[in-house]
């Protein structure tokens, strides 16, 4: 006789469909044939239902993170309608100006300056995200991920919906915007570290690289639905631009609260394998894990672990300490640089450079994005096939510098070389930010030295992004600046970036070469001969 119990879900959301008797058990204790029969279909139900559960949680959190990048996209599309070229806008004859250069601008941007106002909105929202970030992933091994990000999302859209409004309420504060963007990119860090911690929790290793890089391509997906949103509404009423994904990210949030599913264990299914058991074939940096030597005798426990309670969430000392944390949070940090650059100032550069109108110029700009989706992609197939994250992003750091400089003095010759140039543009920039922010941030989160702990995912990506977004604060800044000076010094600028994104990952890049080169210094779990003849000749 066979008795089927359910097992409780308690910390299920409420609208996740529960299919029940995917989670019955057999209690019986004598092994016949229908046990083994029942214990065989279960088992292929559950697994069937494992799957699912995961192609729904990453089908999920691709949906969230573009509502999340959908809401930053239009200030990018705004700027060139708040500061115009009136001299080519047919001027209603009913309107009396006094000024004729700036009549049909949008004050305070109708000002000389009006490009470093507009690298102070990008900074307030930038800076405030980049400071955020460093405690919104601790705060993310903390608190349910699931009410976390729909507080997140609710906010962001409720901040980017206040921004349009300001159109609508006849605002010209400076301030006011400011404010805003402030605001908002203090709750927008809340997007990040969570959801790379719910798809770390769903997927192993294995093939992350394709996964996380298919994945990834929200954020470009999210640029392009921004600026097609925006660009509906930035010639009639710029404050829609900002209304409609507001409400699009709102949304979003509400359908997190009911549906998303945090982790495996939630529905009762077994978390995925993050690293091998099987040693014997692994290979380990030199001083990682080493057999402690002490009075003559070599121990085969490891030195050091990062976190020894596995329940316990990390801290950020013991998150920076993860080999390989450093070198990829500071190499994201210039290739962000250069992507939010782009993400914030391309539109405006096209505008001004092949003199399109704000909505071609948006429409335009989604080509670098469309870009970075196949370079997403591409960067991680590429490092699933060579297991060479860091050699992976510097060949495409190193192609990336000269295709900026010829897309800056041959991209606007003709239409046909435009779109050319700005879709590699976009695949070198945007592979390696992509593979960081994903594939990478997920290995190292769930690396060997924190002994299965996946308690660190949050904390380690918010390091790794927070990192980046210091970047992602300094670049539009710096083209604000540097943009009166002629657009080459902007470029010359961000092809700087990029050698030293790549310059960051210089030793890991040798390290992994030396692994294909067959001469890594030592397998995980072996000792040097030298460690054995001091050992024993000195007792250390």
């Amino acid at each position: 006789m066979t008795v089927n119990v359910p097992i409780v879900l308690p910390q299920s959301p409420v609208g996740c469909p529960h299919i029940d008797f995917c989670f019955f058990q057999p209690t019986v204790k004598t092994i016949n044939s229908n046990f083994c029969n029942t214990i065989f279909a279960n088992t292929s139900v559950f697994l069937s239902v494992f799957y699912r559960y995961r192609t729904f949680i990453l089908f999920l959190t691709f949906l969230f993170y573009t509502a999340y990048h959908l809401s930053r996209k239009p200030i990018s599309i705004v700027k060139s309608e708040l500061h115009r070229n009136c001299s080519i806008v047919i001027r209603p004859a009913d309107l009396n100006v006094t000024n004729n250069a700036t009549w049909c601008d949008w004050e305070p941007f109708d000002q000389d300056n009006y490009q470093t106002l507009f690298g102070i909105l990008d900074n307030c929202f930038l800076v405030t995200y980049a400071i955020g970030m460093f405690f919104s992933g601790i705060f993310g091994e903390r608190l349910p991920l699931r009410y976390y990000l729909s507080v997140g999302m609710l906010m962001s859209g409720l901040f980017t919906c206040l921004f349009g409004l300001g159109f609508y309420w006849n605002i010209h504060s400076l301030w006011y915007y400011a404010c805003i963007q402030v605001m908002n990119g203090l709750v927008q860090t809340t997007g990040w570290p969570a959801v790379v911690a719910c798809v770390g929790n769903w997927f192993g290793k294995g093939k992350r690289g394709f996964i996380m890089g298919v994945w990834n391509s929200h954020t470009s997906v999210g640029n392009i639905l921004g600026s097609l949103i925006a660009g509906v509404f930035v010639d009639s009423a710029w404050g829609m631009s900002f209304i409609v994904p507001g409400l699009i990210i709102a949304s979003t949030g509400i359908l997190c609260f009911f549906f998303l599913v945090e982790k495996p264990e939630d529905v009762n299914c077994t978390p995925p394998q993050h690293h091998s058991d099987q040693d014997s074939g692994e290979v380990e940096p030199l001083l990682q894990n080493s057999p402690r030597i002490s009075n003559g005798a070599i121990s085969s426990e490891p030195s050091s672990e990062v976190v020894e309670d596995p329940t316990e969430a990390i801290s950020f000392c013991g998150a920076l300490s993860i080999p390989g944390v450093m070198e990829f949070s500071l190499c994201l940090l210039f290739a962000k640089l250069v992507s939010y650059t782009f993400l914030y100032w391309l539109p405006l550069y096209i505008s001004n450079v092949a003199h399109f109108d704000a909505k071609e110029a948006g429409d335009m700009s989604t080509l670098f994005d469309v870009g970075g989706i196949v370079g997403g992609i591409m960067a991680g197939l590429v490092s699933d096939y060579t297991g060479g994250r860091a050699t992976t992003c510097c060949v495409m750091l190193i192609g990336a510098a000269p295709m900026l400089f010829l897309y800056n003095y041959i991209g606007q010759r003709s239409l046909g070389t435009t779109i050319a140039m700005l879709l590699v543009c976009g695949g070198l920039v945007n592979g390696p930010y992509a593979l960081i922010t994903t594939a990478v941030s997920a290995d190292l989160g769930t690396h060997e030295s924190l002994r299965g702990n996946s308690r660190a995912l949050s904390t380690v990506t918010a390091i790794i992004d927070g990192t980046g977004s210091v970047g992602a604060a300094l670049g539009p800044l710096l083209a604000g600046l540097i943009s009166p000076t002629g657009w080459n010094n902007v470029f010359y600028m961000l092809i700087s970036a990029d050698i030293l994104a790549c310059l960051f990952l210089s030793r890991l890049v040798y390290k992994e070469a030396q692994g294909w080169c067959g001469r890594v210094p030592r397998v995980r779990g072996s000792v040097s001969p030298t460690a054995v003849f001091f050992a024993a000749k000195f007792g250390v």
